[in-house]
């Protein structure tokens, strides 16, 4: 079982199925955040297969800000080894106490910097 998808994440979702918001551009909720470093994934959607949650929304903090498509399985995978600097080995986590909201009105800099190119 994947570790990301806890009770609280499968019912966060269970409303916003895939395309269920299209075209609501900064008007889209956002149902979870998901986060390592400074690498942050907004998600809008997603549906639960029968092995994987196929998720889309927007991930910031890389070379390229972008919406996509988003396993949960593979957000999972990802590790980071830091323990030769002395902090173990990073994981994605999703970002305690989040609570539902438009993604427009989300007070993250680069997430909005990149709406703002989208949608002027």
């Amino acid at each position: 079982m994947c570790r990301l998808l806890t009770p609280q994440f499968e019912e966060a979702i269970k409303d916003y199925p895939l395309y269920s918001q299209d075209d609501k551009k900064k008007d889209a909720i956002c149902v979870a955040i998901f986060a390592i470093g400074n690498v942050r994934w907004f998600i809008l959607e997603g549906i639960k297969g029968e092995d994987d949650t196929r998720l889309f929304g927007i991930v910031v903090g890389m070379q390229e800000d972008e919406y996509g498509y988003i396993s949960l399985n593979e957000l999972s995978d990802i590790e980071l080894d830091y323990r030769k600097q002395g902090f173990g080995i990073l994981r994605v986590v999703q970002v305690p106490y989040f609570k539902p909201c438009p993604i427009g009105k989300i007070a993250d800099k680069r997430l909005q910097e990149f709406l703002n190119r989208l949608y002027h």
